[in-house]
């Protein structure tokens, strides 16, 4: 028998006591975790901040996930089984007539669907007018990310639940779609809260027709949804959803052992989801899209501006080395800009080594390229990367191989979403980005078209490499109906982005999260273009 004191007070511990305490922290240690019972999930990312609240400027996986969650799209991915599209906001599928040469898409909405009520501002149903409003504000570059994908389209309105699209140029069904889904400008945001509150309040209180409303934000540690419970799909069977920020991998495992999080990004890193998964009630979910990593090198900045420089940077980088840093479960190498292991119009491994395309690490050709460009002792260049791991693992990667060459990488890490503020605003040399894209023509327009140049592109967006040389063939590809011949004129522009040195693709990535087994995401989970496992009005906690 123990005894001890506490102040004035005397406790003995009996052999019955004992046993009793040491049962009760057995159970504590045993039994699953008890969540909060008001029924909200609770979601652990791996970034330190929010990056942009207005969907039509989602870049980073936070901005993607809320942006799903809050916001609808005339069409929509299908929860976990992208790219397949079907209709959302819209009645059908839309279709097109062509008049004197026009292409006119006819879209009939919904009835019923209702905007989420706001400060100010009541909840009210959606009609033609809010679509209008919203791929208006999507073809405007102060007012979207994406507005190189809406410019020139004409909008008419038919009837308040009738609109009819004339893109500037005619398009196939499946370059069309994707612009009006639940991605990019597709987001269909409120335009009474807009006009009301102006647009600066817009984004610190967004309102869409999700399955979740916005509810609080508490930077840098938390965004708040609750339920939408007059969504029209029906009521959302959770009461909401918690977005926290935590960057660091140990901080997300250990919430989610002790079952503060319900899931959590979880990491490529090898022999990480093998222990994971060794936790009771814990399993790991991989999926795509499949991201691509690219590095893209600016043709404009010297000594980059030599394509001696260019190829010489790609020769001394390997892979290999890019490929080791992530689980062999969620990566592999690509060899082109579109990826060809999932969309048509991608380079496979054998075709781009019969074109002598693969760039296979090799250091003495890199070295002997330099000096004939009159840099055989090297230089620096000064890179920016994102806090995310895959972006630090991949310019550890870089600077490290570049270094056997005697080039020189200064890489500042900053937060995720000033990461792709800095690459936007402020061109580099080198920029590593990772992304998916729905087709071969978004990849090449948006990477490689000279409209998209940053900055100085007439419609700005993720043209890194200023390139703009492939203009018309983008363009023809686009216009092109027969299959085979809008996939070879894909193909002829991967190779002169690879010729020229442009971008150097690495490797895709799968998405890796983590979950408490007692969540069930309503889907089935393949592949989702919002980057996380998406948690829709069926999502729902099992405890």
């Amino acid at each position: 028998m123990f005894l001890f004191r506490w102040k004035n007070l005397k406790f003995r511990i009996t052999p019955v006591l004992s046993r009793a305490i040491f049962w009760i922290i057995l159970w504590t240690m045993v039994l699953p975790p008890v969540f909060a019972a008001d029924n909200t999930l609770k979601f652990g990312l791996h970034v330190s901040a929010m990056g942009n609240l207005d969907p039509h400027f989602a870049a980073g996986s936070q901005d993607r996930a809320f942006a799903d969650m809050v916001f609808n799209g005339l069409l929509r991915y299908q929860p976990g089984n992208a790219p397949k599209i079907e209709p959302d906001l819209a009645e059908a599928m839309p279709e097109f007539r062509m008049e004197g040469g026009r292409q006119i898409w006819t879209v009939i909405l919904k009835k019923g669907v209702m905007f989420h009520d706001s400060p100010d501002v009541p909840a009210y149903e959606l009609t033609a007018d809010d679509v209008i409003f919203s791929l208006t504000k999507s073809a405007d570059k102060q007012y979207c990310a994406y507005s190189g994908n809406y410019t020139g389209m004409t909008l008419v309105k038919k009837g308040k639940y009738r609109l009819e699209i004339i893109p500037a140029n005619p398009v196939s069904p499946v370059l069309f779609f994707p612009k009006i889904s639940n991605y990019g400008g597709g987001f269909i945001v409120s335009r009474k809260v807009i006009e009301k509150k102006g647009y600066e309040e817009f984004k610190t209180h967004p309102v869409g027709t999700g399955p979740f409303k916005f509810s609080s934000h508490l930077k840098d540690k938390y965004i708040s949804l609750v339920a939408n419970k007059d969504y029209f799909r029906g009521a959302p069977r959770l009461a909401g959803v918690e977005i926290h920020f935590m960057p660091e991998l140990t901080d997300r495992e250990a919430a989610l052992n002790a079952g503060r999080m319900h899931v959590v990004t979880g990491s490529g890193e090898k022999g990480w989801i093998l222990d994971i998964e060794r936790k009771q009630g814990i399993t790991v979910d991989t999926h795509g899209a499949g991201e691509v990593g690219t590095v893209h090198l600016n043709m404009t900045v010297p000594p980059l501006n030599d394509i001696r420089v260019r190829k010489a940077i790609a020769y001394a980088l390997g892979r290999q080395g890019f490929l080791d840093t992530i689980s062999s479960r969620i990566s592999g190498p690509v060899f082109s800009p579109v990826p060809d292991q999932f969309l048509p119009g991608g380079i496979p491994e054998k075709e781009a080594t019969l074109l002598r395309l693969t760039y296979a690490r090799d250091l003495p050709r890199a070295v002997k390229l330099l000096a004939d460009a009159g840099y055989a002792q090297g230089f620096t260049l000064d890179l920016v990367s994102s806090e995310k791991r895959v972006y630090r693992r991949a310019y550890e990667v870089l600077a490290r191989q570049l270094a056997d060459v005697g080039i020189k990488c200064n890489v500042r890490v900053v937060p995720h979403s000033e990461m792709h503020r800095v690459i936007r605003k402020d061109p580099r040399p080198i920029v590593i980005y990772f992304a998916w894209r729905p087709n071969a023509d978004a990849y090449l327009t948006r990477f490689f078209h000279s409209d998209s140049i940053v900055v100085s592109g007439k419609r700005p967006d993720t043209n890194f490499s200023h390139y703009d040389k492939i203009d018309k063939i983008i363009e023809a590809a686009r216009m092109e109906t027969d299959p085979k011949t809008q996939i070879n004129l894909w193909v002829q522009a991967q190779i002169r982005i690879l010729n020229d040195m442009a971008a150097l693709p690495i490797m895709f990535g799968r998405n890796c999260y983590a979950r408490r087994t007692s969540l069930d995401y309503g889907h089935t989970l393949v592949s989702t273009m919002a980057l996380y496992p998406q948690f829709t009005e069926r999502t729902h906690l099992d405890d």
